[in-house]
């Protein structure tokens, strides 16, 4: 039986006994490849530390770069800004106060005309005929008039000679007031024939301008028909009627009572261009209940004929001027839960948190009422991550060129060392 055993190691070559062979070598693999990744792994924690990487805890102390603006006083203008809608002084839809047939249009579309110019001739002939008929009854009814006088002054005459009756004299003094009420009412015809014919000749009631004509030559036109004839609006001067809060009234009235008029300049629609300056020197006797706004009429020159009726322009009127006041961009304003506050930086190159007041504003300028002095400087841009206390670089301060030459001039100092 030994010597079977000892004859047996010789020979042995199965599967089994080779199998180990591989698998200690794979394992050697995988470990090498864990060894490569803890070495990677150091290597690049250690790239991060140099390159400012750390704790969350250091991350906190790094300077974040900011921009700042001085905080300054100077004079802020008070200015309301509210939507207005050009309206003309005086807009006339010029009627017809006759009948008849349109036989001449005299203006062009578009024509500036002045009071008393012709604009337009219905057919007279009708009332020239009419006219005749009247004036012919008015002389035949003086003519009778004229008798009647006549033969009431030799009755009178008669009558003191007794020889007329005193009652055909006194008839005949009631035939003469008969004449004289006749020939006044034939004057009435006559004058009133004139009129028309005065009417038939369409006269501009007004300075303006013409617009677009609604009735022909040729038309039939009626006294006091719709729509009338042509409308004459006046352009120069012209008005913007705009609205007021209630509650900025007060300021408003006191102005007025103090200096008489206030300027108000008209903007485009997209309050992007100023069209036209202007005052305002009256305002509407109530307040509308429901809106809760009073109207004021604005009046402007509009020589150049910017403003046109109808137009829907942005009123900004000045109400007063803040003199010595303390400005911040407003884009410093930050709003928190206590209100708006600002980042104020101070000497160390830390920033504060300081509450304050904001008042009226231009879009980019705000008036703060308190909470800052002339001369602070706070951030207006790269606040998204500050807190107070926190350290901050001010970039501008440090132009790029010094920057560049700030590591050539240490290197120079280390050789000299």
């Amino acid at each position: 039986m030994d010597q079977h055993i000892s004859g047996g190691r010789p020979t042995s070559t199965s599967p089994a006994a080779t199998a180990p062979r591989p698998r200690r070598r794979w394992i050697g693999i995988l470990i090498g490849i864990a060894l490569v990744a803890v070495v990677a792994f150091a290597l690049l924690r250690h790239k991060n530390g140099r390159s400012g990487g750390g704790p969350p805890g250091a991350a906190s102390d790094e300077s974040q770069p900011v921009a700042v603006e001085t905080v300054t006083t100077g004079s802020m203008p008070v200015v309301l800004t509210e939507l207005g809608t050009v309206v003309p002084i005086t807009n006339v839809t010029v009627m017809p106060r006759v009948e008849g047939y349109l036989m001449d249009v005299k203006f062009t579309e578009g024509q500036h005309v002045k009071k008393g110019d012709l604009l337009e001739v219905i057919d007279t002939r009708p009332y020239e005929v009419l006219l005749a008929q009247y004036e012919g009854q008015l002389a035949q009814d003086q003519a009778l008039l004229d008798k009647a006088r006549v033969d009431n002054a030799r009755y009178q005459k008669l009558i003191k000679q007794d020889s007329v009756a005193a009652m055909t004299a006194r008839d005949q003094e009631f035939t003469v007031e008969q004449y004289e009420g006749t020939v006044k009412t034939d004057q009435a015809l006559v004058d009133n024939e004139k009129l028309q014919l005065v009417y038939c000749h369409i006269i501009a009631p007004v300075d303006g301008r013409v617009g677009i004509r609604v009735v022909d030559k040729g038309n039939y036109v009626t006294a006091g028909q719709s729509g009338g004839l042509v409308v004459l609006t006046q352009m120069q001067p012209i008005s913007v009627i705009f609205t007021l809060p209630q509650d900025q009234l007060p300021q408003v009235m006191d102005r007025l009572h103090a200096i008489g008029s206030l300027p108000v300049d008209a903007w485009n629609s997209s309050n992007t261009e100023k069209i036209a300056s202007g005052t305002v020197s009256a305002l509407d006797s109530e307040i509308d209940t429901s809106t809760g706004t009073v109207r004021l009429r604005a009046i402007f020159t509009n020589d150049d004929e910017h403003l046109f009726p109808n137009q829907f322009v942005n009123a900004r009127l000045l109400v007063n001027t803040l003199q010595d006041a303390i400005i911040v961009p407003t884009n410093a304003l930050q709003t928190g839960p206590n209100g708006q506050f600002v980042y104020v930086v101070k000497a160390d190159d830390t920033v504060e948190v300081r509450n304050v007041k904001p008042g009226i504003s231009d879009g980019s300028r705000t008036v703060v009422a308190s909470g800052l002095n002339a001369g602070d400087r706070v951030v207006t841009d790269g606040t998204d991550h500050l807190r107070s206390g926190a350290k901050v670089t001010i970039p501008a301060d440090h132009p790029s060129g010094a920057n560049d030459n700030a590591p050539a001039t240490t290197h120079h100092r280390h050789h000299s060392n």
